[in-house]
């Protein structure tokens, strides 16, 4: 974190709890109660929290236990069913300032079409997308998508506005220093 400005705290390693039921998840391979429960419980007890649930009355039920927590978080459900914001329309967000509906042009974009935006059919497609996206050559609509998120967590942290998040999480990506944090937990995790 101090050197890439970024990590990855992989749940089995860092909560025992989860450590014990990975197996069983995986033996399931459907959702269970853990899925629900995993940002719940975090052991990092972050201030900061942004997190995409796969339904309405999982983040309403998020929200409430939230706002009993001393964190600023923002909970996102894209109303047509997405975890995360989608662009392709509405997304509910629930955050400590209450709860509101937010469209693609509270990004400063309009909305995208979910062709636009589908992710790799398989891992390596998939890391092809990331990698084009990274180095600022992804679709526009990739990186609106990449933006808005992104700028969700950078608004939940700083206490700004959806589109000024966008707007930092653009200038990172177009500068380079998204793909410069990157490369160097690339190279921190080989080490």
């Amino acid at each position: 974190m101090d050197e890439a400005g970024i990590c990855i705290l992989h749940a089995p390693l860092f909560h025992p709890a989860m450590k014990n039921v990975a197996p069983v998840r995986r033996e399931l391979g459907v959702k269970t109660f853990f899925n629900m429960l995993g940002p719940l419980v975090n052991p990092a007890f972050p201030k900061y929290q942004l997190t995409g649930v796969f339904n309405l009355e999982l983040a309403r039920l998020y929200y409430y236990l939230f706002q009993k927590t001393a964190s600023r978080f923002t909970v996102l459900y894209a109303l047509d069913g997405y975890d995360e914001i989608s662009l392709t329309g509405a997304t509910k967000a629930f955050s400590n300032k209450g709860e509101r509906v937010l469209t693609p042009q509270d990004f400063g974009v309009l909305a995208h079409q979910a062709s636009t935006i589908a992710g790799g059919e398989t891992v390596d497609s998939s890391a092809a997308i990331f990698t084009a996206i990274l180095n600022n050559k992804g679709s526009q609509e990739q990186h609106n998508v990449v933006c808005a998120n992104a700028g969700m967590a950078i608004a939940t942290a700083k206490d700004l506005s959806p589109i000024e998040g966008f707007e930092e999480a653009k200038a990172s990506l177009e500068s380079g220093e998204a793909l410069k944090a990157f490369k160097t937990l690339q190279k921190l995790s080989q080490s």
